[in-house]
């Protein structure tokens, strides 16, 4: 359709000499409720299930607006009705990953608070009163690859910065 926004991409990289499996990779931008030009969490999860079927190697990155658990927001009880946290849009994650996935984060550190967004309101940067709602996944086959992913606040702080900071995975 002409205009329409791209919303997932896929990139499949070739074996390099140093790297043993060819691995292809995701990015996906999931809709908040009501969201436009997105892909639905039905779609991601159809379009993840043909891609499952060409190659069991995979890493999907993006702004999945979602935040996993109440480890994942400065404050989950302000949270609870939200669409970023409702149960059904969590229990939407987990069917991603239990297609055969781990979220590379957590994967890492299971237990350190990260957030990648942080609302332009109420000084939410300055009070450190994040969410993580941008994520790795990445298939079981190829987890033991993720050296580390790492949370850049830097961009986040300069001046008119966007409200998501990049999350960044590094593999061996």
């Amino acid at each position: 359709m002409a205009g329409k926004k791209r919303t997932t991409k896929k990139t499949t990289r070739k074996a390099q000499p140093w790297m043993k499996t060819q691995a292809e990779v995701v990015r996906l931008i999931i809709k908040k409720e009501g969201g436009k030009d997105k892909c639905s969490w039905k779609d991601g999860i159809k379009k993840l299930k043909t891609y499952l079927k060409k190659n069991e190697n995979i890493i999907i990155g993006g702004d999945f607006n979602i935040i996993p658990s109440a480890e994942d927001v400065h404050n989950p009880k302000n949270y609870e009705n939200d669409a970023l946290f409702r149960l059904e849009i969590r229990k939407r994650l987990r069917e991603m990953i239990n297609l055969g996935f781990h979220d590379a984060y957590r994967y890492k550190y299971p237990d350190k608070e990260g957030y990648t967004f942080w609302d332009y309101t109420s000084g939410a940067w300055q009070k450190n009163n994040g969410m993580r709602i941008d994520h790795f996944l990445v298939s079981n086959s190829i987890i033991n690859l993720v050296k580390d992913v790492k949370i850049n606040k830097f961009p986040r702080g300069r001046e008119k910065p966007s409200d998501h900071t990049p999350i960044e995975i590094e593999l061996t």
